[in-house]
């Protein structure tokens, strides 16, 4: 055991002695003080206390200095382990691009709540194979098949611990701030976003399957109107199928209670 840790224990330990031993003579002295009152004269007046002596210092014990963080620019390594040693799985690690990981969950984060997301800003790899339909004219819909295009992310999902993920989010939070900051959002705070962003996702509509398309030129539009108009977060989310959806659903819920219950109504830009 480390010298420190003996020294701060030993004089603990010495403390709870001292205060112990002064506890029991007290009571021994004050029993002794009734008995001879009663058959001793009446104590002349009584004179102030000697001033109570300083009380015996407990050394601090040293904290073992936190890990400093890479710069902005050269954290792809650091953040890559950290999410190889959270997911424990090369198939899943194999989905994540490798470079401006952390520029690119923020430019995410920030887009989905918007009408589109560039593609080449999405974190991971796109999904196998193209957008599958059925039916044809006034019968298009999304086909049942679609959603096990996204079965890897989901999977994710389900898998990934959510207390983990926000331990590991709040230590690496100072670069996601910088990284929200350079896209021109100085005086706010990407927690704030992200949080934003979960709730939008969270009120994707529930629309039982299948989901009916239309074809107006190269792509894919919703024939419903309204569910057009929603986020490009909530119209992924539509698309991943009724199961999947849920289950995505599910875990956004756990990760934002660790968010709120992790940050406790505090802002994060200048924790670090």
């Amino acid at each position: 055991m480390d010298r420190k840790w003996l020294i701060a224990i030993g004089s603990i330990v010495l403390l709870g002695a001292l205060i112990t031993g002064y506890k029991f003579w007290k009571h021994k002295h004050a029993q002794a003080e009734i008995v001879q009152a009663e058959v001793a004269p009446p104590l002349p007046p009584m004179q102030a206390p000697a001033s109570t002596p300083a009380p015996i210092p407990i050394p601090e014990i040293e904290k073992p200095p936190a890990i400093p963080l890479p710069q902005l620019a050269k954290s792809d390594n650091i953040v890559f382990d950290a999410l190889t040693e959270l997911l424990s799985n090369q198939s899943h690690i194999k989905l994540f691009h490798t470079k401006r990981i952390i520029h690119k969950i923020v430019a995410t984060i920030v887009n989905l709540t918007q009408q589109r997301v560039p593609v080449n800003l999405m974190p991971f790899n796109p999904p196998p194979r193209h957008f599958l339909t059925a039916g044809s004219g006034s019968h298009l819909i999304i086909s049942p098949q679609n959603q096990s295009r996204y079965n890897s992310y989901v999977t994710i999902a389900e898998v990934t611990n959510a207390k983990k993920l926000v331990t590991l989010y709040i230590r690496l939070y100072p670069l996601f701030q910088q990284s929200y900051e350079e896209l021109g959002y100085h005086n706010s705070y990407f927690n704030d976003r992200l949080i934003e962003t979960i709730d939008d996702l969270l009120e994707t509509p529930d629309i039982k399957d299948p989901i009916k398309l239309i074809q107006p030129k190269y792509f894919y539009l919703f024939a419903d109107t309204d569910l057009e108009e929603l986020s490009v977060g909530q119209k992924i989310m539509l698309r991943l199928g009724n199961i999947n959806t849920r289950l995505i659903k599910t875990r956004l819920n756990e990760i934002k209670q660790e968010l709120v219950q992790n940050m406790n109504g505090t802002k994060l830009r200048n924790a670090y």
